[in-house]
């Protein structure tokens, strides 16, 4: 199957999944604190290192369609940050740990600057 259609059709389900998930959490502990988006980066992470590890143990051909749906998609829709979080175990596992940690200190800085720089954009725009 495309590839770019496995990943469309996955997204779609993981932003699905996301956004139910974040209504549910969200009517059971209602709070100011970011409960929803932190539950679903644990849960994303947590099915990111169930997933990888599982495909492992298939033959290569599967193991390709089903990373693509299932990983980049599904997951991906979901949640991010279960990318980024393999992304930094990938590097620690390959010995890496000065990489990864650039990666994740690069990651949190740039992410929240853009967003601000972003929101200072904005608010300069007349609506």
């Amino acid at each position: 199957m495309n590839a770019f259609l496995l990943v469309g059709l996955g997204g779609a389900l993981g932003a699905i999944a996301r956004y139910g998930s974040g209504v549910l959490t969200g009517r059971f502990w209602p709070s100011a604190f970011p409960i929803v988006t932190l539950s679903i980066n644990v849960l994303g992470s947590l099915l990111m290192g169930l997933l990888i590890g599982a495909l492992a143990r298939f033959t290569p051909a599967w193991q390709a369609e089903a990373r693509l749906f299932l990983a980049i998609g599904v997951l991906g829709g979901f949640t991010t940050f279960s990318s980024f979080s393999l992304d930094t175990i990938a590097l620690i596992e390959r010995g890496e740990i000065g990489q990864a940690l650039l990666y994740v200190g690069l990651s949190v800085v740039l992410s929240l600057g853009a967003l601000a720089l972003g929101l200072v954009v904005m608010r300069g725009v007349p609506a």
